[in-house]
Formats: structure tokens, sequence, C-alpha cells
């Protein structure tokens, strides 16, 4: 298994991961570290859907999108993670904090950024296989500068996957508290905030309850997502 720092170097020296959106890339940012509480203490980023764990769905998707390299942030069971998912080419972060909530997760994925030269950040979380590629492709398409502040929206209410652009980065890791992530920077910078409409290609359903898993597919596994094209190709 490569060291956190293996896989950086992986990721950023991969072809063509600079030039995905440009100078400044759009890397993506998926939060992956809850621990399932209410599902009787099964980490959600191992749901299985379609015969994989929900976090190789989500970092696919990602890349799929068009995002240059991708981010994971691990919690619950992170060495189970490492050890039963395939994660090619993703920078693994560990959050030892993921008990107190998704805002430390946040700040611990923005942490890993510093430094990477990404414009901005595409966040999603694992917990939403009902947002694909095209959703998240929709909204990485939005990204116009590192001071592009934009949101999927679901029939005009606000979802993910959620794009930070760099600028944003130290306001949002300020306020990210609790379970309540960007929400409150986001409220407070409405205005500069684009929604970018995702209702006709996603469903942003969350996987929180037993009830719930009632939306996660068994059997096989299904075809995976067509890369898109890159950013500048939009």
């Amino acid at each position: 298994m490569r060291s956190n720092e293996e896989r950086t170097g992986a990721a950023a020296s991969a072809p063509g991961a600079a030039a995905a959106s440009g100078p400044r890339p759009v890397v993506g940012l998926l939060l992956a570290a809850g621990g399932g509480r209410r599902l009787g203490g099964r980490p959600k980023a191992l749901l299985v859907h379609d015969g994989r764990p929900l976090v190789e769905h989500a970092a696919e998707a990602l890349r799929a999108a068009g995002c240059a390299r991708v981010h994971v942030v691990l919690g619950a069971a992170a060495e189970e993670v490492r050890a039963r998912a395939e994660l090619p080419d993703c920078v693994l972060v560990d959050n030892p904090e993921w008990e107190e909530g998704m805002g430390t997760s946040l700040r611990a994925g923005l942490g890993s950024l510093a430094g990477t030269g990404a414009g901005a950040a595409l966040v999603t979380l694992v917990d939403q296989p009902g947002i694909g590629p095209r959703a998240m492709r929709r909204v990485l398409a939005a990204y116009a500068s590192p001071a592009t502040l934009a949101s999927a929206a679901y029939d005009g209410v606000r979802g993910h996957p959620v794009l930070l652009g760099a600028d944003h980065w130290a306001g949002v890791a300020a306020t990210a508290t609790g379970d309540r992530g960007a929400r409150t920077y986001l409220k407070a910078h409405g205005g500069a905030l684009r929604l970018v409409e995702c209702g006709d290609v996603a469903e942003p359903y969350d996987i929180d309850t037993e009830a719930d898993l009632v939306r996660l597919r068994v059997g096989p596994p299904t075809a995976p997502p067509t890369t898109s094209p890159t950013l500048g190709q939009h």
C-alpha cells in the first residue's frame, strides 16, 4: 500500500493532471469519513452499491466529471477502507477528528490542498450515490477563477456537489463546525453563489438510515461512467 505522499506524487505527475481545467486545476474533494451511526456503525464509505463500495463510486464519478485529481477524506474504519477499496491515484487524507462532524472532514480536506496549485475544489459526499458525473460536470463547468463559488441545485434548493474556489477555502475552513460543513459560509456569501440546476440529471438523497439502504443497488457492477472531456471543452 502506497503512502499518502506517494499517492500525492502519483496524482500530481499523472499525464494531463494539471491540464484538466487549465493552469489552476479543479480538484475533487470527497468527504468519506462518516461512521454510519444510524446504520449500526457501518462506515458509509464501505456500503456496497452495484458490487463496489460507495467510496469507489464517488471517487470515480469525480474523475469522470473532469477533476484533475481526487482527495478522499477518511475517518471511520480508515484502514479497512484502504484495504478494501480501490482508489487508484487518489490522495487519501486522514481525519482523526471525524466523530466531531463533517466540518472537521471539510477542514482536513481543504488543508490537504495547500500547495497543490488547485484553483478550486469540487466537494461531494460519499453517501449520495444518486449524484453522479453528469451533475458534477455541470457544477465543474461553472469554474471561472479561484473566486468562483457554485453549487448544484435541485428544484432550486442548494445541494451537492459544491464548487469552492481557492479564494474561499480559508473562510470556509474557519466556519466549518459540527455537521454544517460549508453551510454557514455559503449562506453568508449567497450573493456570490451560483446555483446550477441538476434536478434533471441526479437525485440528492442520502444514505443515512436503515430505511435508506433500499436505494443501494445489489448485483453485479454496472459499466463505469464515461470519462468526460476536459473543462475547457464544455
